[in-house]
């Protein structure tokens, strides 16, 4: 009885697929590969290399360009997944158990592609660089509530709101390892998992619909797919890239610059003093 109500758990469930989406290939996306290919089209190769070397935001790439390349990457993302999608809605009822799982994950998959790209757009730390495949708790609960806010659950566009505050005031830009495993985020991050259990759920079914007919499934689904991932891709967007991590007043002064204010304010000190001497 015990092993019936731990399977049918939501937040297990959740977690369940998430990592078995992460373990995908293809599903983990090089962060300086990605960068530098997304802003290729929109900046100079000098801006490009200081947004791998420290963020997009520090590299003073406007949030107008960086909008043109996330839209770029959610384009590309829907129009991929949706065909994956609708690949698998050919078999028919038939080879449902086989389709209806294999396409969840792909789709899982793609979600987290592209909550990737949208983070290092958006000058969040490497999520996925490991080359094992687990996931620590802290990317996983950051992940988590980066689909929470695909899904358009209001604690989790406040958690990853917070979270990015607590980034913004590090000099270095990584994840707050505490707050999401222990802290005041991670009640918020098992809060949001068992309602995406919840969500899985009720995907699950709707997939097994759109599949039961061969062909018309395949059309069914893949409109199915397009005309939920896209919507919930730019609603990530849109949390991000309002977030303090985007700000100029977060963009990161250098030890240079800092270096280089201090014997202007010497030779600014000096001058009345030599004025008052002169007179």
């Amino acid at each position: 009885m015990a092993t019936g109500k731990e399977v049918e758990d939501p937040e297990s469930s959740f977690a369940a697929v998430l990592l078995g989406a992460a373990r995908l290939p293809g599903v983990r996306i090089n962060r300086d590969a990605y960068l530098r290919k997304a802003l290729s089209r929109y900046c100079s190769e000098d801006e490009i290399r200081a947004a791998i070397a420290g963020t997009p935001a520090a590299a003073g790439i406007p949030l107008d360009v960086l909008e043109k390349a996330a839209d770029d990457s959610i384009r590309y993302e829907t129009a991929k997944v949706s065909a994956l999608s609708a690949a698998a809605g050919l078999p028919g009822l038939i080879f449902l158990p086989a389709t209806v799982p294999t396409d969840m994950a792909q789709y899982f998959g793609h979600m987290l592609r592209i909550s990737q790209k949208l983070a290092y757009l958006y000058s969040w730390p490497d999520l996925l660089s490991g080359d094992s495949d687990d996931l620590d708790d802290a990317t996983m609960g950051v992940l988590t509530l980066f689909l929470g806010v695909m899904f358009g659950t209001q604690s989790a566009n406040t958690a990853v709101g917070k979270v990015a505050g607590m980034m913004s005031k590090e000099v270095a830009r990584k994840l707050p390892q505490k707050a999401l495993t222990k802290g005041v985020i991670y009640p918020v991050v098992k809060k949001v998992a068992s309602y995406l259990g919840v969500q899985l759920t009720k995907q699950t079914f709707a997939r097994s619909v759109s599949k039961a007919i061969p062909v018309v499934g395949a059309v069914v689904s893949g409109g199915l797919t397009f005309a939920t991932y896209r919507p919930m891709a730019r609603k990530l967007k849109r949390h991000l890239s309002s977030l303090e991590l985007t700000k100029p007043a977060h963009r990161v002064v250098t030890v240079e610059v800092v270096e280089d204010r201090e014997p202007f304010v010497m030779e600014y000190v000096e001058r009345p003093d030599t004025g008052d001497t002169a007179s």
